[in-house]
C-alpha cells in the first residue's frame, strides 16, 4: 500500500495528511458522466502520443492457450509466467495431457509463478470444465458470440473473473473488443480520479469500459489498456511516481501527492 506522509502547515504545529486521490463520479457501471468520458478520452490521447498507438499485440495465442497464459500471469511478472507457459507447452503439447497429468508435475513445471500450488489444480479444473461444456478443448466458437456473452460464458468457469475473460477476448487471436484492467492500469485510473479508491480491480472493468466510446474497436481498447499499463510501469509507479515527467500531471488530482 502507498505510504501517507505528513507535512507541517504554516498555521499549526500539528501534522497534516497529504490528500488522497479525489473520488470519481458515483455514476453506476454502464453509465459515465460527461466529465469522466471527456477525461478518459484525453488520457487515452495523451498516452497514445507518448507510447505510440496503435500498439502491436504481444501475443498470438489461440483463446484456450491465452486462457492458461492469463491464469499463470496473475500476480506474477511477465517473464516468469512466460517461462512457466513455455515449460508447460513443451512438456504437454496437447492441453488434454495437462488434465490427465499428476497435479504435482504440473505444479513443478510452473514453479516460477506465484502460488503454483493453487494455479496447477485450477488450470486442470478449468481445462476439464471447458471440455465438459464443449466436448473439446477449443474456444474458437467464442468468436461467434457478442463480447459480453463470450465473457459471461468464460466467467461461468470456476476461477475466471473479468480480467481473465477480457484478456482472452482481447489478447488472443479472437481479437474481440474487451478492456482488461491489470494492477498498473487500475492504480493509474484511481490516481487520475477515473474511479474511486474503493473500487477494486474486478468491479473497475465495467466502470472504466463505460467511460470509453461504445463503438471502439478491439485495437482501440487494447491500446487503452496497454498505454495505461505502460504508464503505470514506467512513470506512475506504486511508490514514488515520477510526476515530474508525467504527461498527465496537470489533470491528475494525485500529482505530487503520493510518496
Amino acid at each position: 500500500m502507498e505510504q501517507k506522509s505528513t507535512v507541517p502547515t504554516p498555521n499549526s504545529g500539528a501534522p497534516q495528511k497529504r490528500r488522497s486521490p479525489r473520488r470519481a463520479s458515483s455514476a453506476p457501471a454502464g453509465e459515465a458522466s460527461t466529465e469522466l468520458v471527456a477525461k478518459a478520452r484525453l488520457v487515452h490521447d495523451r498516452l497514445c502520443a507518448v507510447y505510440g498507438c496503435p500498439i502491436g499485440y504481444f501475443h498470438d495465442l489461440d483463446p484456450l492457450s491465452e486462457l492458461v497464459s492469463s491464469l499463470l500471469s496473475h500476480r506474477t511478472r511477465n517473464a516468469d509466467s512466460g517461462r512457466a507457459f513455455k515449460a508447460l507447452r513443451q512438456r504437454f503439447p496437447d492441453w488434454a495431457d495437462v488434465i490427465a497429468a499428476p497435479t504435482e508435475e504440473v505444479e513443478a513445471l510452473i514453479h516460477g509463478v506465484r502460488w503454483p500450488e493453487l494455479k496447477a489444480p485450477r488450470i486442470q479444473a478449468i481445462l476439464a470444465g471447458v471440455r465438459e461444456r464443449t466436448g473439446n478443448l477449443d474456444l474458437g466458437f467464442l468468436a461467434e458470440m457478442a463480447p459480453e456473452a463470450a465473457r459471461a460464458w468464460l466467467e461461468e468457469l470456476p476461477g475466471i473473473g473479468p480480467k481473465t475473460s477480457a484478456a482472452v477476448l482481447s489478447f488472443s487471436t479472437l481479437r474481440m473488443p474487451a478492456l482488461p484492467v491489470d494492477s498498473h492500469h487500475h492504480r493509474v485510473a484511481i490516481r487520475l480520479g477515473l474511479i474511486g479508491a474503493e473500487v477494486a480491480v474486478g468491479p473497475s472493468h465495467p466502470v472504466l469500459r463505460a467511460q470509453l466510446p461504445g463503438d471502439w474497436s478491439a485495437q482501440d481498447l487494447y491500446d487503452n489498456h496497454e498505454v495505461l499499463m505502460l504508464h503505470g510501469q514506467k512513470v506512475c509507479h506504486h511508490r514514488r511516481p515520477a510526476c515530474g515527467r508525467c504527461t498527465l500531471a496537470d489533470i491528475c488530482p494525485s500529482a505530487f501527492q503520493v510518496d
